[in-house]
């Protein structure tokens, strides 16, 4: 279940569909949901004991702390399956064998002067995509190879 404050159709709960949610408990064999609908009374996901499989669809507003609890459970060594909307670029991204680097929160500097700014308060991702250590593949599985025979 996730929550999402002012959607412009004046609904606020979305419940995953039941054949995704099937999909991935066939696969991972879910045992807890710490965000469940309807929530019981005085129940806070974030402030309980996992389960060993657990299926986390948070509310989309201030994910943050679902992620922080999520990694938490992990290092107890339950494992957590996190859905979370991202924008489709990165889904492209990802679909390419992509390094992933945190650059942190950049000061970036102004055209006017180049003096650093305030930073943004989000963190900044670097996406490598290099064909000398990562090539593409071409259709039929074949990797493309850049100056190599």
């Amino acid at each position: 279940m996730s929550y999402q404050n002012g959607n412009q159709d004046g609904k606020h709960y979305w419940l995953t569909p039941p054949e995704i949610y099937e999909q991935l408990d066939n696969e991972f064999h879910f045992d807890f949901d710490p965000c469940p609908y309807p929530r019981p009374e005085g129940f806070d996901g974030l402030e309980v004991n996992w389960g060993k499989s657990n299926y986390v669809n948070p509310p989309f507003n201030g994910p943050t702390r679902w992620v922080r609890k999520s990694i938490e459970e992990y290092r107890k060594g339950n494992r957590v399956v996190f859905v979370f909307p991202i924008d489709k670029w990165i889904h492209y991204l990802l679909g390419e064998d992509v390094e992933i680097r945190n650059l942190g929160d950049i000061r970036w500097l102004a055209t006017e002067d180049r003096q650093p700014g305030n930073g943004t308060g989000r963190w900044i991702a670097a996406f490598i995509l290099d064909p000398n250590t990562n090539p593409p593949v071409l259709p039929g599985g074949q990797k493309m190879l850049f100056g190599k025979e």
